[in-house]
């Protein structure tokens, strides 16, 4: 059976829009509503954040809607009992992105064994060692057909590109600086680099993230890859303008 982001990305080459949101925020049920907004908005993928209490890879905007999250009583457990019935509604690829030490936690086999059940198409845990998903996540994965999306920064070296390329394939996150989601740091520093990478002719496509916020990033971004993700400036966004159906329309209708 294909996977809904291997059939994204065989169905649509360029300017796929993702957008992140962390799951329980604002309020712990507002999950399903903003997702099944994002998907009457036209969004191609999803990204739910797991809140969690360390988030090393997060700017100032996303921690605090994790921290927000977890006093609202968001776990694992509940996320999946949120998203339980979501096939019914919604039908673009969904990726949970969280942490490595709440997966452990929940079990690792368990958790993506539910992510298949429920129809979670993919994870991302940016503090997941190679070593540790070939020896503990790969089999199951490809077991339950879950894609493991890993990342790439300009700190990565070619041989571990390679890797990522050939261990995994839905799509690479390319993270567009070395910072924080959300960081200021311009886009159009990094140029060289998309060049770098889209000359490597991988197999995987590539999306990228942290620092796409408006138009003009978007469509920068969409030179050199696949399409983008966005999350803080989205997450800023709700924060000021709400998460019914016509703010959310409106946010992706600025952004394409």
């Amino acid at each position: 059976m294909n996977n809904r982001i291997n059939t994204l990305f065989e169905t649509k080459k360029s300017n796929i829009l993702s957008i992140y949101f962390t799951a329980g925020y604002p309020a712990l049920e507002d999950t399903m509503t903003i997702l099944k907004n994002l998907n009457t908005a036209g969004v191609d993928l999803v990204e739910i954040g797991i809140p969690f209490s360390d988030p090393l890879a997060d700017g100032p905007v996303i921690q605090n809607s994790s921290e927000q999250a977890l006093r609202n009583g968001m776990t694992v457990a509940k996320l999946f009992d949120q998203l339980e019935n979501i096939r019914q509604t919604v039908h673009i690829p969904i990726i949970l992105m969280g942490y490595l030490n709440p997966v452990m936690r929940y079990g690792i086999e368990a958790f993506i064994a539910k992510c298949s059940e429920i129809g979670i198409d993919g994870i991302i845990l940016p503090d997941l060692p190679m070593d540790y998903y070939l020896s503990h996540f790969k089999a199951p994965c490809e077991r339950y057909n879950v894609k493991n999306i890993m990342l790439i920064s300009n700190d990565t070296s070619i041989k571990r590109v390679r890797e990522i390329d050939e261990q995994t394939n839905g799509f690479i996150y390319l993270v567009s600086s070395n910072g924080t989601t959300g960081s200021n740091k311009s886009l159009e520093t990094q140029q060289d680099y998309y060049k770098h990478i889209q000359g490597l002719e991988l197999k995987n496509p590539i999306l990228i993230g942290f620092g796409v916020r408006d138009k003009q990033t978007y469509e920068l971004t969409n030179q050199y890859s696949s399409g983008a993700i966005i999350g803080t400036a989205f997450m800023k966004h709700i924060n000021e303008q709400g998460i019914d159906v016509s703010s959310i329309q409106s946010f992706i209708n600025s952004i394409r």
